[in-house]
């Protein structure tokens, strides 16, 4: 092609090509404020609702965004004059090929319907799902947001967390705390129990109903121990914890009861 030929497809089909290049920007910028502004709009809508909690709100808002961005792709190809049966067909057929080598990715979206059918848990909730404990952030079309104790964003995918246990710490009001407390062979073990029960008790946001657990556990050659647990919310999970150790130390202090020792018999195995 020559520098003739060059001008001449420029002057008749350049200025037509530019201006459809130029609406084709326009209409993409411009669509994606729309986009943004409605399912913004939506998310606002549902998340008042009092019916739909925040988990489905996430759930439809990102099904809604994704065909709104698959129609804002077409009306552009549109402009171009391509017409869209046309590639919604070569879309189809792409499809398959892309099913058969994402399949996990389509059995990632499969399990995402499904538990927004079963609900096993929500936004919100403590769960052990998919090797990952924490707290649900957000569950996505392919995968669930959980960010861990230690605040740290961890996406697992939909198909892995359905394919395996599921343990929800936010489904019943309380969930239990367990300590263990050693006394000496000189301590009375039922002393100690009854030193610890209103002190446990009294631990901010320890639940009375049911009370806590105050038992002998076992007896180990440094002399019983005990088991203490109480029950408590899972967002006072560790306060509990801590402040249960805490009271444990305090209280055998001022009993002036002993610290547990191994006996010489036990220290060191004879030899062989």
């Amino acid at each position: 092609m020559n520098t003739q030929d060059i001008w001449q497809f420029i002057s008749t089909q350049g200025a037509e090509l530019g201006i459809k290049l130029a609406t084709a920007i326009v209409a993409w910028v411009v669509g994606r404020w729309l986009i943004a502004l409605a399912t913004g709009l939506i998310g606002k809508i549902l998340e008042r609702g009092k019916k739909i909690d925040s988990t489905l709100a996430h759930y439809l808002k990102s099904i809604i965004s994704v065909l709104l961005n698959i129609v804002l792709i077409l009306a552009i190809l549109d402009i171009f004059g391509v017409k869209t049966t046309s590639f919604a067909a070569l879309l189809a057929g792409a499809g398959l090929a892309i099913g058969a080598a994402w399949s996990g990715m389509l059995g990632n979206f499969a399990a995402g319907v499904f538990m927004q059918v079963l609900r096993p848990y929500k936004v919100g909730d403590f769960i052990s799902a998919g090797g990952t404990v924490g707290t649900v952030k957000e569950l996505g079309l392919f995968a669930t947001t959980v960010v861990t104790p230690d605040n740290v964003v961890t996406v697992v995918g939909n198909g892995k967390v359905f394919g395996d246990n599921i343990q929800n710490y936010s489904a019943l009001p309380v969930r239990r705390v367990d300590c263990v407390a050693k006394v000496a062979h000189s301590v009375n073990p039922l002393d100690a129990i009854a030193r610890l029960r209103p002190v446990i008790a009294a631990i901010p946001n320890v639940a009375q109903d049911p009370a806590p657990d105050i038992e002998i556990l076992e007896f180990t050659p440094e002399g019983p121990k005990l088991c203490v647990r109480p029950y408590t919310h899972t967002d006072h999970y560790w306060q509990v914890y801590f402040d249960t150790h805490k009271a444990i130390v305090e209280t055998f202090g001022a009993a002036g009861y002993p610290v547990p020792e191994t006996p010489v018999a036990y220290r060191q195995a004879p030899a062989a």
